[in-house]
């Protein structure tokens, strides 16, 4: 890297320099090195200032407010809603047999010259009406009658002690009150008044926590079971966020971070709170023998995992070029040249998806756009920087030199079938925790990150087998207080996926 003198002589007649005095040299020097200085510090500025979702990992709620822009489209001149020949979506009718009442509706006169009208209809037009009826708790009174014995007089009285020491709601009342604290994120106090005004149910802050844990209890061990499978699956997808952890329970008292990890399979998905986001964590969520295929970023927690079976995330390196791109100088070239490979590889990877490009062909087209690829992140990684140097520069060139240590991780999609080229699956199964976070702060406890980890497995996990949550709730609930295995999470066929490498 030049000097600040050697910078300046090239600003000013050589002779006139050599006559400067010392000082004024030391001096000038001095201040060109304050001016460079003060450059690099303004670019860093403004590359904060223009971070956004598209550059970085920041989520988009959290960009600014953009101004008001007109719609560059042009006018089709036609009217809003559907066009003509457009294929409606009409409001499907209930069987005849669930209608609760039919009435029918005959004409009395003929409507052109009001003949009087008889006869049946056997196509008559059906229109059906939704409503609820109020809704009413259904309560069951039990009865422990005493009885004298007549012959020695002792009084003996009935008793059930899973009626008498059992809880006072039943095992649908415990599911939705999970279901309302879990999937819908209601506080607790919010669920009171829910119950309350829509059920007229008459609830204690306190029960709904008993019952919350009644209901984190009853699903723990498919929620185990799920972890398993995830652990035998071929291809996994891994994504985490913070979820702060209380100490209420005197279980955090150094005030460790809560981190939300996930793991997200097309059939089951696992969260668990962990106090940690280390490789140690990761290590354990995988497991030791996990022999599939890894889909994540570029997070160092992930870096012990053998990078032939992993795959890096194209969306997130999307941001890093786009960060690249609007830098100055030779960085903004970089970028936009490494956007336009990236955009040619998603181009060629939909049409693999959408079925109208050969997997082998995809091979062969993918091949140059690598041999690119490699080239100009070697052309950035070569740019020369010092080792402290904080300008965007020396950003762009570390970035460079990153992502080539990673290299062989960015193209496992292209030759294996069943493997995506992004980690959006991951983060978007983890987006109901970032709305949850936000809402409630996170967990006061241990016992309180586990019921949202598991009931987080759980809503993720029947979801995607398109299963009913409230019931699946109520019979693991039912099942816990009659002793009997609650029902499983996981999908009927427990084979381990495949993946199937193209050659």
């Amino acid at each position: 890297m030049e000097s600040a003198t050697a910078i300046f002589l090239t600003e000013i007649p050589q002779e006139d320099w050599a006559n400067t005095p010392e000082s004024v040299k030391r001096l000038v020097d001095s201040l060109v090195e304050r001016i460079r200085s003060a450059e690099g510090t303004q670019q860093g500025l403004q590359e904060q200032v223009k971070r956004n979702s598209q550059n970085s990992s920041q989520p988009p709620s959290q960009d600014a407010p953009k101004g008001f822009k007109a719609n560059p489209k042009k006018k089709s001149g036609k009217a809003r809603g559907g066009q003509a020949g457009h294929e409606g979506h009409s409001q499907s009718l209930y069987p005849p047999e669930q209608c609760q009442r039919v009435e029918e509706h005959y004409p009395e006169e003929c409507c052109e010259c009001g003949h009087e009208l008889s006869g049946v209809d056997a196509t008559p037009e059906r229109c059906q009406i939704i409503d609820l009826p109020p809704l009413q708790p259904v309560v069951i009174e039990h009865r422990f009658h005493a009885l004298e014995c007549p012959c020695c007089g002792v009084s003996t009285r009935a008793y059930a002690a899973e009626i008498v020491d059992g809880s006072r709601y039943g095992e649908r009342l415990c599911g939705l009150v999970a279901v309302l604290s879990g999937e819908y994120r209601q506080s607790h106090r919010m669920v009171v008044r829910l119950l309350s005004e829509l059920f007229k149910i008459q609830i204690s802050v306190g029960s709904v926590g008993r019952l919350r844990q009644e209901i984190s209890d009853a699903v723990a061990a498919p929620v185990e079971a799920a972890h398993h499978y995830v652990q035998q699956q071929a291809v996994v997808g891994m994504d985490e966020t913070s979820l702060p952890q209380g100490n209420a329970d005197g279980k955090n008292a150094q005030g460790k971070r809560g981190w939300l990890w996930v793991m997200v399979t097309p059939l089951v998905c696992y969260f668990q709170v962990a106090l940690s986001r280390s490789q140690a964590t990761a290590q354990a969520l995988l497991g030791t023998d996990f022999a599939g295929i890894l889909n994540s970023d570029r997070y160092s927690g992930y870096t012990w995992f053998n990078l032939q079976g992993r795959q890096l995330c194209w969306a997130h390196l999307k941001r890093d070029f786009t960060k690249i791109a609007e830098r100055s100088g030779v960085s903004e070239g970089l970028g936009q040249a490494l956007l336009k490979q990236q955009e040619r590889l998603f181009e060629l990877w939909h049409r693999v998806r959408d079925g109208t490009l050969e997997r082998c062909q995809f091979i062969l087209e993918v091949a140059p756009i690598r041999q690119r690829v490699q080239a100009l992140l070697k052309e950035g990684a070569a740019y020369p920087i010092g080792a402290k140097e904080k300008t965007p520069l020396a950003k762009t060139a570390r970035t460079c030199q990153q992502l080539l240590k990673v290299e062989p991780a960015l193209w496992l999609f292209v030759t294996v079938e069943g493997v995506e080229p992004t980690n959006n699956a991951a983060e978007q199964a983890i987006r109901p925790a970032v709305l949850w976070r936000r809402c409630s702060y996170g967990s006061q406890s241990e016992a309180g990150s586990l019921f949202v980890g598991r009931m987080m497995t759980v809503v993720a996990t029947l979801h995607r087998q398109k299963r009913n949550i409230l019931d699946y709730l109520a019979e693991a609930c039912r099942a816990k207080r009659q002793g009997l295995p609650a029902p499983a999470l996981l999908p009927p066929s427990k084979s381990p996926q495949t993946v199937v490498p193209v050659i």
